[in-house]
């Protein structure tokens, strides 16, 4: 037992317990850091740091496209996006009577006939690669160019000026802004499209191979592909600062990756459609407690992330458990005939396919689990902690000076 502030608080035991405590209270970890105690806002920025790689002064347009710095500048970024729009309407003007080659880098490609219902259709196709390439670009633009000129801004307005929770921000409000676009994409997708409305998960298989797409599905598909693709690039090449929690982001990413990739490439886009779902919508909850939690909005953030919590729990685990069942026990609705792996006939669920689709499942779920578990120690901490400010900081950038007065 020790005393602190007035307080009594219990030394706690065991290397899981202590590990527990650590994330708990780290400011940084993209859980925990949603209740985090805010220091109150002030008007006087903090001390200067040593500028970032990106934040130097450019050495050129190939120089920043060579070292990856066009990811975080939004005018080099702006220059690799603008450049396929001009010679697609160049294309346009002087050649009409062909075909444009640039539209593949803007538009979904390979369109098939379209189906009864009179909706457009597509298959996959190499090109779809290229589009990818082009969104990650795209993307790279849109989050820096938010991140300098709306997000940052907005959070100096209402007093936040450390440089860390400044990035933070900025992170959580880009978040917001994506998650909410893909989830309402999503949803549309699913109600106007497809057959696996709401969650009818026997149709994951029935009548597969679904090499066939709406044209909406397929570019919810590759835009998800580019999003996670470019956050992915923008994790490993460390071109944030690392959060605390690096090691589980990079797991979910590649899981994340894994799955995108293989259930696009053996058509089981209804199921990926569905997984996409049920982790997006439960982003928005999270990044909006952040931004209440960084405001220092003490009871809209508890309540926003009571709600998280609630959206977490029938997302990422009861509909991801549900399609998790329908994985081991509706495989078999797949028509004997397409029980094989046969490219040319685009059927690759061999019956080994279940366990390649059931385990990475799984193991987003064990990650999700472990997030669950640390997102209720925290919930019933925040609710029933009445020293929870006076025992936690959220100064990120006061964090190593803190460690060394220890």
């Amino acid at each position: 037992m020790s005393a602190r502030n007035g307080h009594v608080t219990r030394q706690r035991s065991g290397s899981l317990q202590k590990t527990l405590q650590n994330i708990e209270d780290d400011p940084k970890h993209h859980i925990a850091g949603s209740l985090a105690p805010q220091t109150p806002p002030t008007s006087v920025p903090s001390s200067p740091r040593p500028k970032r790689l990106h934040e130097l002064p450019s050495q050129g347009f190939l120089n920043d496209l060579v070292t990856m710095r066009w990811m975080r500048r939004p005018s080099s970024s702006f220059k690799l996006l603008v450049l396929p729009i001009i010679l697609y309407i160049n294309w346009a003007l002087v050649a009409p009577q062909f075909n444009n080659p640039w539209a593949r880098l803007l538009f979904p490609s390979n369109r098939l006939p379209d189906s009864a219902q009179g909706f457009r259709q597509y298959a996959k196709s190499y090109w779809d690669l290229a589009f990818v390439a082009y969104y990650i670009v795209v993307f790279s633009f849109v989050r820096q160019s938010m991140t300098i000129y709306v997000l940052k801004p907005l959070a100096r307005h209402y007093g936040i000026n450390k440089e860390a929770k400044l990035d933070r921000f900025a992170e959580q409000g880009y978040a917001v802004f994506y998650f909410s676009i893909s989830t309402s994409l999503g949803i549309y997708t699913m109600y106007n499209y497809m057959p696996t409305w709401f969650y009818r998960t026997e149709y994951f298989w029935i009548n597969y191979p679904h090499w066939q797409m709406p044209g909406t599905l397929k570019v919810y598909y590759l835009l998800q592909t580019a999003y996670w693709t470019q956050q992915f690039l923008v994790l490993v090449l460390k071109l944030e600062k690392p959060r605390s929690d690096y090691a589980e982001l990079v797991a979910h990413h590649v899981v994340t990756l894994w799955l995108i990739f293989w259930s696009y490439l053996v058509n089981l886009t209804y199921i990926g459609n569905a997984v996409y779902m049920t982790m997006d919508v439960s982003d928005v909850f999270l990044a909006l407690s952040k931004i209440f939690n960084y405001l220092r909005m003490e009871k809209t953030k508890t309540v926003a992330f009571a709600w998280f919590t609630c959206v977490w729990t029938y997302t990422r685990h009861y509909l991801n458990i549900l399609i998790l069942w329908s994985v081991w026990k509706e495989f078999d609705l797949i028509p004997y005939q397409n029980k094989v792996w046969e490219r040319e006939r685009g059927a690759w669920l061999a019956p080994w396919m279940k366990y390649q689709i059931f385990l990475p499942l799984f193991l987003l779920q064990l990650i999700n689990l472990f997030w669950y578990f640390l997102i209720w120690r925290i919930l019933l901490r925040a609710i029933f902690s009445s020293t929870l400010d006076d025992e936690r900081s959220d100064d990120e950038d006061d964090e190593p000076q803190k460690k060394k007065k220890e």
